[in-house]
């Protein structure tokens, strides 16, 4: 039932992108507006409560609850471990927005702050370490904290709706489940496509500075076909042989790209703009997670940092799983610090070296990336790279990076959505990988006609409105049973031993 309804919905809207693109687009610019102007609050307030629990969970008594049996433990490597969470979770956005996103915000600040000056650097990249740090990884981590406590330690299926048998009982299994089990696979669908229609916009990009390739619609939608062969490819084998294969490829080809421009470029200017950045993002963490704008009637937070928490909203139904999926036998405490601290310390610095590179050489007087910006967001890297020593070699690698971003991430979501379309199942068929793999590249091509990068992200911003009252649910339901197992400070059961967790026979099924 979850498959074909969730297939039968996936369908009208590619065919309504498709065939009335202008009509699609503009439905979707009208919702993305009643969103924004009446959700905004919302949105901000919902995702620094998920981070605020991901602490409380990480440092309270529920800490040393393992995400399996008591004697189990983990079945990848730490450097596997974050290498695909990271390929999964963050890799086209952080490779297409690294040096855009800082740029962009230096061209026109947030608050009062005056435009392409020092200040508006500094703000610049503080913004962009917001959008990528402790927010989205804690977004991630309570719908895989939630799937994983209730799959590995509890034997239910890996579903969204199953993290809810504590406030909903037998219902989960009923229609009420399917429809939250839906809402899910249709958030990440969605999620996911936006995210493959910036790959394909920037390895366009990629492919017209280093070889000439004519930039527009025909040559993406061909880049979306081929890699959608490539990944569909990658998909037949398995979570343990081509996902994990490719992201760490995806980390090696990044520490290479990272490393090349820490170098080659401003090397001590780009280790002082860490720290400074650093500092600022934790002294002004609160205040930028509950700014808005009511009074000035700015729409700065509606076009980044709205559209970023419903981004990673979106995103989460996919990421969790496959989180929870690669974090079987880690404890609560270390999934939580792990999860949250090591991607977001990447993130900053990659935005430190390449959006800072960015920055020194615009206030230095060379606008070369900044117009490049203005131009196409999706040029910008490309634009820094050319100014550097190798630089065709360094395009090459960047281009390369993004191909290898884009299958993974697909990948990853024809295994997710699979897996949840099939009632949880671990390795779900070739053909089911197989449909969601095409109809998630139709998604892509449909907004990329609909609306380009407004309609991307128009997409991921009305998709996740409904699942984030959903997510809010899972904490509570999370609660509610990790109490159970400590239902008081004096007198606590021994974990892994209360007739509410995994028994013998369910353990070796969930081991199968």
């Amino acid at each position: 039932m979850v498959l074909v309804l969730s297939i039968v919905l996936i369908t009208a809207c590619v065919l309504w992108g498709l065939l009335n693109p202008a009509g699609f687009g503009s439905a979707a610019a009208s919702a993305v507006q009643f969103t924004t102007e009446s959700f905004g609050w919302y949105y901000l307030l919902a995702v620094l409560g998920f981070l605020l629990f991901c602490a409380y969970l990480a440092f309270s008594r529920h800490g040393q609850v393992r995400l399996g049996r008591d004697d189990e433990r983990p079945e990848f490597s730490r450097s596997s471990w974050f290498a695909m969470l990271f390929s999964a979770g963050m890799g086209i956005g952080l490779v297409f927005w690294g040096v855009a996103e800082p740029v962009s915000h230096y061209l026109t600040p947030p608050g009062n702050v005056t435009p392409e000056t020092a200040d508006a650097a500094r703000t610049a990249l503080k913004y962009s370490f917001f959008h990528w740090g402790l927010h989205p990884w804690a977004i991630y981590s309570v719908v895989a904290l939630s799937i994983a406590y209730f799959s590995f330690r509890r034997g239910e299926k890996a579903l969204i709706s199953r993290t809810f048998r504590p406030l909903l009982g037998d219902r989960v299994e009923g229609p009420l489940g399917q429809v939250i089990d839906v809402l899910a696979i249709i958030a990440t669908i969605f999620g996911v496509a936006a995210s493959l229609g910036f790959g394909a916009i920037q390895i366009n990009s990629g492919l017209n500075a280093a070889f000439g390739l004519p930039v527009g619609t025909p040559t993406q939608l061909t880049i979306i076909g081929a890699v959608t062969v490539l990944y569909l490819l990658s998909a037949s084998t398995g979570l343990t042989r081509g996902i994990q294969l490719l992201s760490n490829a995806n980390m090696i080809l990044a520490g290479l790209l990272l490393a090349a421009v820490f170098v080659l470029g401003p090397t001590r200017f780009l280790l002082d703009t860490f720290t400074t950045s650093v500092g600022g993002y934790v002294q002004d963490l609160i205040s930028m997670s509950t700014r808005l704008t009511p009074f000035s009637g700015a729409t700065w937070v509606g076009s980044w940092t709205l559209f970023y928490w419903a981004w990673w909203i979106a995103w989460a139904p996919f990421v969790g799983l496959f989180i929870a999926r690669i974090s079987r036998g880690r404890t609560i405490k270390e999934f939580v610090t792990g999860v949250l601290l090591v991607p977001s310390l990447v993130s900053f610095a990659w935005f430190s070296v390449f959006g800072g590179s960015a920055l020194q050489k615009s206030l230095a007087g060379d606008r070369s990336v900044v117009t490049a910006t203005q131009a196409d967001v999706s040029t910008a890297l490309f634009a820094l790279l050319s100014h550097l020593p190798l630089s065709g070699l360094l395009v090459v690698l960047a281009t390369l990076l993004i191909a290898s971003f884009f299958i993974t991430s697909a990948d990853s979501a024809t295994f997710v959505l699979g897996s949840l379309s099939r009632d949880g199942h671990e390795n779900p068929p070739g053909r089911v990988k197989f449909t969601w793999g095409v109809l998630q590249s139709l998604i892509a091509i449909a907004l990329l006609l609909s609306g380009g990068l407004s309609g991307l992200q128009n997409a991921s911003i009305v998709a996740a409105l409904p699942f984030s009252a959903v997510m809010l649910a899972m904490c509570v339901s999370l609660v509610k049973a990790l109490r159970e197992e400590h239902p008081s400070e004096t007198q606590r059961p021994r974990i892994g031993t209360g007739p509410h967790l995994l028994d013998d026979r369910s353990r070796s099924a969930t081991d199968r």
